[in-house]
C-alpha cells in the first residue's frame, strides 16, 4: 500500500503541506475561501515537527498495519478501509482514546459544524491520485510511494 513519507533532509519547513490539506479538505477548495470563509476551517491532519538545528519534517498518519489507534476506539469510529485508517466522525464521540494510542502523534481534534468535536487523522486524500501534501511540496520532501 502506498503511503506518505517523509524526507527531512528535503524539508525546509514551509507548511505549505498543511495549508494543502486544509484546502483539500475545505468545502470551497479554494485557499482563500477555506481559511477566510469557512467556519469551522478543516482541522489539520499533518503538523510539520521543528527539531534541532533547523531540522524538519511533516508528520502524518502511518496508516499501520496493526493500527493501535482502530484498538483504542470505544465506539468503531476509527477503522480501516483498503489499508488506510479512516474516521468515521458520525460515530466518534471524543473520547480522544485514539489519540492517547497512536505511537506517532498524528490524530487530533477537530471541531465539527454542529459546534461538538471529532477525531481527525490523514485519510490519503481519497479523490485524489497523490495526497495533496506530497503533490505540493516544493522539495519533495513528502512522497507517496510503496515501500
Amino acid at each position: 500500500m502506498k503511503r506518505v513519507y517523509p524526507k527531512e533532509e528535503y524539508c525546509m519547513g514551509c507548511a505549505l503541506c498543511l495549508v494543502a490539506c486544509v484546502v483539500e479538505h475545505s468545502e470551497s477548495k479554494d485557499i482563500l475561501l477555506a481559511y477566510k470563509k469557512e467556519s469551522p476551517r478543516p482541522g489539520e491532519r499533518n503538523v510539520v515537527e521543528e527539531g534541532f538545528e533547523g531540522d524538519c519534517f511533516s508528520l502524518q498518519c502511518r496508516h499501520c498495519e496493526r493500527p493501535d489507534c482502530v484498538d483504542a476506539c470505544i465506539n468503531g469510529a476509527l477503522y480501516r478501509d483498503d489499508g488506510v485508517i479512516k474516521v468515521n466522525k458520525d460515530h466518534c464521540v471524543a473520547c480522544w482514546m485514539c489519540i492517547m494510542a497512536c505511537p506517532y502523534g498524528c490524530i487530533y481534534k477537530e471541531k465539527n459544524r454542529e459546534g461538538g468535536w471529532n477525531s481527525n487523522k490523514c485519510d490519503l486524500c481519497p479523490d485524489r491520485e497523490i495526497p495533496a501534501c506530497a503533490e505540493v511540496c516544493p522539495n519533495r520532501a513528502l512522497v507517496y510511494e510503496e515501500r
